[in-house]
Formats: C-alpha cells, structure tokens, sequence
C-alpha cells in the first residue's frame, strides 16, 4: 500500500489517462482490504464514470476484481463449463429452463446469479419460492451439486469477488450504476470466477431494462465480448427486447411455473426462442455443436423429451427443496383481479419498468434490503402486443395477497400500456 499514491492515480484518470496496471491492481487489492477509503474509491469510479476506460485498462480492472476472492477451478470435471447471463428485465427466466438444458447436452453450469434489483426480478428469488430450495451454497457444496447433477444455482459467497460486492455497493448509493466499463467489469468479474470456458450475454434493451437505449445496450455488448476475450473466455452476446414482458407470467412463484413449462417442451414461444438461441450458442462456443442451429436444435430436443426437466428436478432435490411439488406447479396467492381495456384499441406496451414496480408494490420485490418477498404476488399477461380489444377486454391479471399494495399497484399497471386508434407492428424480440 505505501507504494500505491491514490492522490497521483486519481487524478491520471481525472483527466482522462490511463492507469498503470500495476496502480489497478494494488487499488482493487487496497480497497477490498479498506485501506483505501470510500471517498477516494467513489473519485475514481466517478473519474471512470466520465472518461471510460481503454480495453487493456478494463481488462486489468476486471482480472484485478477476479482476483480479489477466490476463484473456482473445475479443470478436473470431465467436459466443458459454461454459463449466461442476463442483465435483467421483466419476466425474463431464461436462465432457469436454460441451464439444465444445457446441462442434458453434456456441459456444466456453474451458475451464480443475483437477487432483484429495482424494478427487475431476481433469478435467486425465483428458485427460493420453491420450499426448500437453497441458493446460499458454499463451495465445497457447490461444487458437489455441480458434479452429481451437471449444474449448480447459487449466489455469491462472501468469498467470491469480494472487490465486485463493495464496489458496486459504492455506484449503488453515488449514482454510478450505468456506466459501461464499471458494469462490464462487474459482471465479468463475477462470471469469470466460476471458472467457465464459455459465456453468452443477453443485453436487455427497452423501457423495462437498466439501459433503455439498444445503441447503449450493443456498446455494453460488444465491450463485455471484448473484455471477455481479453480474459480467455469465449462469449456471445445477444441484445433482446425489453420493450415488451418475457413470457405471460412475472412473479417469482409464477416464473417457476412458467420455467418449468417451458422444462416440459411447452410454455410461450419467445422464452423458448431465447432458451434455444442461447443454450444452442454456449453449445457452439464449446464444441458440443458444430453451428448454432445444431446446438439450438439439440436444446430443443432436452427440452422436448424430458430430459432438461429430469435434470432441475434433480437439482431442484439435490439443493433441497422440494422436487415433488415441481410436477403440479407452485402455489400463488389466489386473490386475482383482471385488468380491463376501457375502450377499444390496439394493446402497446410503453411502460415496463412501471409493471416491474408494480409486482414490488404487490410484495413481489425489495424496497429496501431486509425485504421479505411474497413468492405468490405478481402478473399474467392476457394479451398480445398489437392485438386490438374492444372495451372490456381483458389485459393483466394480478395476483395480490388480501389486497396488499393492490392500489398503487393497479396506479402503476395503469401507466405500463396504452390502447393506439391505429394498428401497430410488434416489435422485435431480437435485434441482429
């Protein structure tokens, strides 16, 4: 630390240089063991915020941000090991059907995934609203569930990339979350601690993700293939929409449900779509397909004929929840209200992060930390983007808990569409 001169290297990055690598990593070093401050620590993310970051620059960072905990090494299990990420939106559970899927194709799936954030839900959340089932894995039982079963879903230990944990804190509460370079580092720092050989992206863009506009979204996109390359990891990126709800359901019980129909070979066609695409391209990048549409096609086939559901019911047992209520589905509320079209028109959604915040005034996502969550709360889409409905129709079903939050909520669902006088085009659910 006596080396490291925190005042010189901030204001490299003030006016726009570059930091040495050396000065990269003794800082992340540094600041993960708190001796460097908060208030010097927020300068810098401040300075990167504004002038970004050269590639060689970033990759240093992220490397550093790896190396800051433990990293897990399975070069003794006997195929390749993958995983996907997404940066989050509504609805969107792909990775729940997507990695015992995968996983029946012959890779591993060492899989850390998050919690809700804002107006999006949580992966870890999802999986918790199944009795039982336990996300807060250790790495000796990580690792365990990981080779009996080909998978493993857990989240972060406190020993894992412990400079991502405080620095991300640190955007959180300064205002620094949508910078590009700050978030590819956070998320490849932690992805690549699982010692995968091969990552794909899914970059959100609409009103319903954290970056709305797609020419951001493919910026963010093409960095984190960079960056992941300069670390040895092959990656894909995909940019998806988010200007419409993945699925019909958004809620964590509902979510389950809708996975684990989409397990069965059935469920809606765009979380299919995506599951395929995106299994069938970590397949590609690992050599278990020898083209996409190889890779996408044999995805398909786990899903339709059991094998992938086989597989998240093992897993599903083997990190304790209960795998018998996987077969009739999970319980939700049963308090329902169904929100109506007041006059004809075309069904548009503009608004998707009002729907997400909608589902958190249900109970259905954290306003604070120490939140509980209600697994049973939250949406069903009834219509298609498009469709036209005459007055009356119905739109949104909501599942609330004796009515609780259901006031603001409905507020909230209220502002998540319009009715247009003139028919409109759906829009995309990929862009090329």
């Amino acid at each position: 630390m006596s080396r490291l001169d925190v005042r010189a290297l901030l204001a490299t990055k003030r006016d726009g240089g570059r930091i040495a690598d050396a000065d990269v990593e003794a800082f992340v070093a540094a600041y993960t063991a708190g001796e460097v401050p908060d208030y010097q620590a927020s300068a810098l993310l401040m300075a990167i915020f504004i002038h970004g970051m050269e590639d060689a620059e970033l990759a240093v960072l992220t490397r550093a941000m790896l190396h800051s905990g433990d990293v897990f090494d399975f070069s003794e299990l006997d195929g390749p090991k993958v995983d996907k990420h997404s940066t989050g939106g509504i609805g969107d559970k792909v990775s729940i059907p997507l990695a015992p899927a995968v996983a029946a194709c012959g890779a591993f799936v060492p899989m850390i995934s998050g919690r809700g954030l804002g107006h999006t839900g949580g992966t870890l959340d999802k999986l918790e609203a199944i009795p039982g089932f336990r996300t807060g894995l250790e790495p000796a039982e990580f690792r365990r569930v990981l080779v009996k079963t080909g998978l493993a879903l857990g989240g972060q230990t406190a020993d894992l990339v412990p400079a991502d944990r405080k620095l991300y804190a640190l955007r959180d509460v300064t205002g620094l979350i949508e910078s590009i370079p700050l978030i590819t580092s956070s998320i490849l720092s932690k992805k690549l601690a699982e010692g995968i050989d091969a990552l794909v992206l899914d970059v959100k863009f609409g009103s319903g993700a954290f970056l709305t506009d797609p020419a951001r979204g493919a910026e963010l996109a093409r960095t984190m293939v960079r960056i992941a390359g300069e670390c040895g990891v092959r990656a894909t990126a995909f940019q998806t929409n988010m200007a419409r709800p993945l699925g019909r359901e958004i809620g964590n019980a509902s979510e389950i449900n809708e996975s684990l129909a989409c397990l069965r070979g059935e469920g809606p066609a765009d979380l299919r779509e995506l599951v395929c695409l995106q299994g069938g391209e970590l397949l590609r990048l690992v050599g278990l397909a020898d083209d996409r549409a190889e890779g996408e096609a044999k995805v398909a086939a786990s899903l339709d004929d059991g094998r992938a559901f086989e597989r998240f019911v093992q897993l599903t047992a083997e990190q304790g929840g209960d795998a018998a209520c996987l077969e009739g589905g999970l319980d939700l509320t049963g308090k329902t209200e169904t929100l109506c079209a007041d006059r004809a028109g075309y069904l548009a959604w503009c608004d998707l992060r009002a729907m997400g915040l909608a589902v958190g005034e249900l109970g259905g996502g954290r306003k604070q930390l120490g939140d509980e969550i209600d697994p049973g709360v939250g949406l069903t889409i009834l219509a298609d983007e498009g469709c036209q409905l005459g007055a009356g129709d119905p739109i949104l079903r909501v599942h609330h808990r004796a009515g609780r939050g259901l006031d603001a909520a409905r507020a909230k669902l209220q502002a998540s569409f319009e009715l247009c006088d003139e028919p409109i085009e759906p829009t995309p659910l990929l862009l090329d």
